[in-house]
């Protein structure tokens, strides 16, 4: 059984992943980390790095940017396995995470959920296919989300623009331009409101067509079903930087 640290229990993610822990007997639930530790917990909770002892075999974290690189610290220096399904980090951020996988085995994925990664080689397959259009991204999710947009539509985005050369770029604010749409963007659409757990559209305008590809997600527990899959595939590996794609086939 793997012993495994959630990153972030106190929050919504972190209490779904805590709770499917303890209905799985291929996973124990060794501890919960929290700067922000309320209620009581069954499994110790800490919410200082320096005392925890027992060492996990993996830690799985949901939290925010800044949890992320105090746990990474953590992870690197007692070489733990991490599997990071916290979304929101700059391209600097992305660059400290890459250096940490030269030192531990770090599963990184801005959705943790199989579907979207087809619809990402979809994305990637379609996009030469329908080259002369203009693509908009639109991607909802309930009001509490902080990060926009989400990391799920820039992955949609990079892989779209990589599949086309690396020749477009993402608008994220039309509200201050005047000017028609430029050919080369990326529209990128935000949309925050109740309690939707996620959902991305892809639009490929033509003249006389449009092409449209859409995921919707119902419940939060495809994510923490994810995440514990990446746990476990990820406790095999050597040092290095892996993704949803290393781990499924399509």
């Amino acid at each position: 059984m793997l012993e495994v640290m959630v990153n972030g229990c106190s929050g919504k993610m972190g209490q779904i992943v805590c709770d499917l822990i303890e209905q799985n007997e291929n996973f124990v639930l060794k501890c919960g980390f929290d700067k922000n530790v309320t209620g009581e917990f069954a499994f110790p909770v800490f919410d200082n790095i320096e005392n925890i002892i027992e060492k996990p075999d993996v830690i799985i974290d949901f939290s925010v940017p800044t949890a992320t690189f105090k746990i990474l610290e953590y992870a690197a220096f007692n070489h733990v396995p991490i599997v990071i399904a916290t979304t929101g980090f700059t391209v600097d951020e992305e660059k400290i995470i890459e250096e940490y996988s030269k030192q531990i085995p770090i599963f990184k994925s801005a959705n943790m959920s199989y579907d979207i990664m087809i619809m990402k080689k979809l994305v990637q397959w379609l996009a030469p296919l329908l080259k002369d259009t203009n693509i908009e991204i639109t991607e909802t999710h309930h009001n509490r989300k902080i990060d926009s947009p989400s990391g799920t539509a820039q992955m949609l985005a990079d892989s779209i623009n990589s599949s086309l050369g690396n020749n477009l770029y993402c608008e994220y604010n039309r509200h201050d331009k005047r000017k028609k749409r430029d050919k080369n963007e990326i529209g990128m659409n935000s949309i925050r409101g109740g309690n939707i757990v996620g959902e991305h559209v892809v639009q490929f305008f033509g003249e006389f067509e449009t092409f449209e590809l859409k995921h919707t997600t119902y419940s939060r527990n495809v994510f923490a079903e994810g995440a514990l899959k990446a746990a476990n595939f990820l406790v095999r590996q050597l040092n290095g930087l892996y993704s949803m794609e290393d781990m499924c086939s399509i």
